[in-house]
């Protein structure tokens, strides 16, 4: 189609790179914009014909009208129906849409037995025809009844190993009985029967010439045995019960050499031989697989050199012997599950309770795979038979198979409780006879390279009944197909159709009246916005006297020299203009209630108003339709949260008296709710305010005093937690308060004598010991002085004494004087002692 301003591209460069086409249908799909409102994709998508509109998005159509718009015109040929519609394009307009058929809807039937199996239909619709274009979703429901009294064939394949001996004598006779409890649940029920050991191969069973025969020789608790075998089919699917008991007698243990089985090569076996085995077309499938050990799995054969996988086949031989075990490894959980689906078989694993957990994981890997414990002698394998198909048959899950990888399907299920589930292919908790919906939504991704047609089929896993579904693609626009080469509305240089000259190699222009190259001096004149610019802004090639703009993976590039684009405005966050206005030439264009470069501001101050009427709480101003809150401490979209605020206690006060009283200034329910959403209210008969964060109020309620504290929570509610009832304390009356003051009054008095005698006691100690001291100091001063008196009487008789001899030994000669007798030093001492008149008389 022509550019914005230029000449159109040829085909092989306008076309849009196939991702870029993808990331655009993707953006679109994951924020769908209103036509009119926002970005448009459909014009910005780049479309160069009709097939890459459709491509863009379901909602974009194509205005195949020849004098649409104008070579310098904005107006794109690729629009929402609305903008072509408004613009001029009725009558003219390609916008396929994606449309369902039912091809074959045959009724549920409502009884299984008794008529022809063509008769019996558990699905519905069973054939549907769509038409889808890339991108738009339809959809259709399936409806599924597991039908009453519906046909039963079940194959019993037993472990025949050594192991699994007090089994076989416990189920000689399991055919009668097991026939008449099925028989309780169906008149139509047949049974057949087989058994395995393992491949008869080293080192899985015992494979020297003394073990040919009997694999059990030397082993004394058990001396004779059968060789091993890998599996053996006995039993047709037969209602001659008799039958089964009969093979059952006959059979005997076997031996292997190690602990795991070939169960798998013998559920693979019974599965896909459909003609020996003789599964019904007309009935339900069940596969009863008993074992007291685990199972060898794909890759265990190499071990015995067996590299080549399972191949899925039937490989019995005419003696209904598995023909194929030593040549082909055991077959992989994914194989038997594919080959299960196919053969509508549901498998029940009665194991062993040490063995029931690995089982259980295998159902998971296994649809329509159920497992049950199986007592060591299989006592309970006719309660456990019975209880798996009744687990069977209570559920529904749907399968799909075959579905083309550009197709999305995606499933509500509508169970018995009348609810729907999206995402859910399945129900349970169903009885025999309940009906069960789906509505299943389909979407093409995008349109095939080759074929123009797909079939894949929906099925209830085990069901013989399927929905077969037939997929065509509208990706052709209709005009597509009256296009006329060498038009003369091309200058007869190019194909016209939808509405466009697709011009032959070598020609350009809208009508394509340019041959390429053929541009000169003058003409690049004319592609100069202005003398000194570049050609074509440096965006474009100037081309038949007019620019060609390039293509560009962010936009469109626009305009008479390309000057313009749709993607170089100011963004907020990454995006551009906010999402709130469109880019145009590098401007935004705002939409109404938004301002600014970027569009990012919101005129709008409705959302700025608090739940009190007041602009942001009064706390904060209103810039760009949001509160920025002032006030320090507070927060929140109004800035209506604020814990070290003033009067916040008021605020939540209301909120209390109208959720928990239904008072109060918010007392209308209504009111209530909206004001007080955010807010998270508990009751306590204690009220803790230990938490530093948390902000203690209270208020007076008739005498008493209401407490609660307040705490906001990093999700932004408030958490308020308020005693039960109001804190009271009754008055005192007047006797009380007279005796109190009496008490206190004597109390003080008693308290103010006891210090006065306390101090009085502690002076006349103090004054008592003072008088001790001084009657001490005497009585020694007294004692001294007559110590003194003493010793100078006794001196001076001393003195007189030795005078008197002295005296006399000088009158009696010196032998007297010698005679006397006196210490050395006393004489000093009575000298010093004695007064100097003694010595002078």
């Amino acid at each position: 189609m022509p550019r914005r301003g230029g000449l159109p591209a040829p085909a092989a460069a306008r076309r849009p790179p196939p991702l870029l086409l993808l990331l655009l249908r993707l953006l679109l799909l994951a924020a769908p914009l209103q036509p009119g409102r926002g970005l448009n994709l459909c014009t910005s998508g780049s479309a160069t014909s009709c097939e890459e509109c459709l491509l863009i998005h379901p909602k974009c159509a194509w205005c195949s009208k020849e004098d649409f718009g104008s070579t310098k015109s904005i107006t794109s040929r690729c629009d929402f129906l609305q903008n072509l519609i408004a613009n001029g394009c009725a009558g003219a307009i390609e916008n396929p849409s994606s449309s369902i058929s039912v091809v074959r809807n045959v009724p549920l039937s409502s009884k299984g037995s008794g008529q022809s199996h063509l008769d019996v239909t558990q699905i519905m619709p069973q054939k549907v025809a769509l038409n889808l274009r890339p991108g738009d979703q339809t959809s259709f429901r399936v409806q599924v009844r597991q039908v009453e009294d519906y046909p039963v064939d079940l194959y019993y394949l037993m472990d025949l190993s050594l192991s699994m001996n007090d089994d076989l004598d416990n189920i000689r006779n399991l055919g009668t009985k097991l026939a008449e409890e099925m028989r309780k649940l169906t008149s139509n029920f047949r049974l057949g029967f087989g058994s395995f050991v393992d491949k008869n191969i080293s080192p899985f069973s015992y494979t020297a010439p003394r073990y040919q025969n009997n694999p059990c020789i030397g082993y004394k608790l058990f001396p004779s045995c059968v060789p091993s075998f890998g599996f053996r089919h006995l039993l047709s699917l037969t209602d001659k019960v008799d039958r089964f008991n009969e093979e059952v007698q006959k059979q005997k243990v076997s031996r292997n050499r190690d602990a795991p089985e070939g169960g798998f090569d013998a559920i693979l076996q019974a599965a896909v031989c459909k003609e020996k085995i003789g599964w019904r077309k007309e009935a339900s499938h069940l596969l009863v697989f008993t074992t007291d050990d685990v199972p060898h799995i794909a890759l265990d054969g190499k071990l015995g050199g067996l590299v080549q996988p399972h191949d899925g086949q039937c490989h019995l031989n005419e003696a209904n012997e598995y023909s194929a075990s030593s040549q082909l490894d055991y077959p992989s959980l994914a194989l038997l599950g594919e080959k299960l689906a196919e053969n509508n078989i549901h498998l029940i694993f009665a194991v062993t309770k040490s063995h029931y957990i690995l089982y259980k994981n295998f159902t998971t890997l296994i649809p329509g795979t159920t497992v049950e414990i199986l007592h060591k002698d299989s006592k309970n394998i006719i309660e456990l038979i019975v209880k798996a198909y009744n687990s069977i048959r209570s559920k529904v899950e749907l399968t799909v198979w075959d579905s083309p990888e550009d197709i999305g399907l995606t499933f509500t299920a509508t169970c018995q409780d009348g609810l729907s589930y999206p995402g859910l292919r399945k129900c349970g908790d169903l009885k025999i006879g309940d009906t069960v919906s789906f509505e299943v939504a389909v979407e093409a991704r995008s349109c095939p390279a080759e074929d123009t047609s797909h079939t894949f089929t929906i099925k209830p896993a085990g069901f013989r009944d399927t929905l077969e579904v037939a997929v065509t693609y509208s990706c052709l626009c209709g005009c597509t197909g009256h296009a006329a080469p060498a038009s003369g509305k091309c200058s007869g240089n190019g194909t016209y159709a939808c509405g466009l000259c697709e011009c032959d190699p070598g020609y350009l222009g809208a009508r394509c009246e340019c041959e390429e190259g053929a541009s000169g001096v003058l003409h690049h004149a004319l592609c100069r916005e202005a003398e000194g610019k570049p050609l074509c802004s440096g965006r474009g090639e100037c081309s038949c006297n007019q620019c060609l703009c390039y293509e560009s993976e962010f936009g469109n590039i626009y305009g008479p020299f390309c000057e313009c684009d749709d993607f170089s405005c100011a963004r907020y966050k990454g995006v551009l203009c906010s999402g709130h206005g469109e880019c145009h030439c590098g401007e935004c264009k705002c939409h109404a209630g938004y301002i600014g470069d970027n569009c990012n501001c919101s005129t709008e101050m409705d959302s700025c108003v608090s739940s009190d009427g007041q602009m942001c709480s009064g706390r904060g101003a209103c810039v760009c339709g949001k509160c920025q809150c002032t006030e320090p401490g507070a927060f929140g979209e109004t800035c209506e949260k604020c814990p070290t605020c003033p009067g916040v206690c008021s605020t939540k006060r209301d909120c209390i008296e109208c959720k928990l009283f239904n008072s109060g200034r918010l007392a209308d329910n209504q009111t209530c709710q909206k004001h007080c959403k955010d807010e998270i209210i508990t009751t306590v008969d204690v009220l803790e305010t230990d938490d530093p964060n948390a902000i203690l109020c209270a208020y007076p309620v008739n005498n008493c005093v209401m407490k609660f504290t307040y705490l906001e929570l990093p999700s932004g509610k408030s958490n308020l937690t308020v005693l039960k009832e109001p804190a009271c304390s009754s008055a005192p009356s007047a006797v009380t308060i007279v005796l109190a003051v009496i008490g206190s009054v004597v109390l003080i008095g008693i308290i103010l004598l006891a210090l006065w005698k306390l101090l009085v006691t502690i002076h006349d100690r103090r004054e008592f010991d003072r008088f001790q001291s001084e009657r001490s100091r005497a009585r020694y001063e007294m004692s001294w002085r007559l110590k003194k008196v003493e010793e100078t009487v006794v001196a001076a008789k001393l003195v007189r004494s030795v005078r008197e001899s002295f005296w006399e030994t000088l009158s009696g000669g010196p032998q007297r004087l010698r005679a006397v007798p006196l210490p050395a030093g006393r004489m000093e001492g009575i000298q010093s002692s004695l007064p100097k008149a003694y010595f002078h008389a």
